[in-house]
C-alpha cells in the first residue's frame, strides 16, 4: 500500500516537473523574458514622468519598425 502510495507521488512529481521544465524552455526560446531595458530604463530615469517618456519613446521606436516593415519594396 505505501509502496504503491510513494510510487504514485513519484510519477506525479516527475510529470509536474517535466511540465514546469518544459514551460520554461518554450518561454525562454519564444522571448518572454527578453527584458533588456527594464533595468536601464530603472537606472537612467527617477521620476514617473521620466519613466513615462521612455516608454513613449520605446512605443515610438516599436511603431516604425512595424511601418518599415509594413511598406511596399519598390
Amino acid at each position: 500500500m505505501i509502496e504503491d502510495t510513494l510510487f504514485m507521488m513519484l510519477i506525479v512529481g516527475l510529470i509536474v516537473a517535466f511540465a514546469i521544465l518544459g514551460m520554461f524552455i518554450w518561454g525562454a526560446k519564444t522571448g518572454q523574458f527578453d527584458d533588456s531595458h527594464k533595468m536601464m530604463d530603472g537606472l537612467l530615469f527617477d521620476s514617473q514622468d521620466d519613466l513615462n517618456d521612455a516608454i513613449n519613446r520605446e512605443n515610438k521606436k516599436e511603431s516604425q519598425k512595424e511601418e518599415k516593415k509594413s511598406k511596399p519594396k519598390n
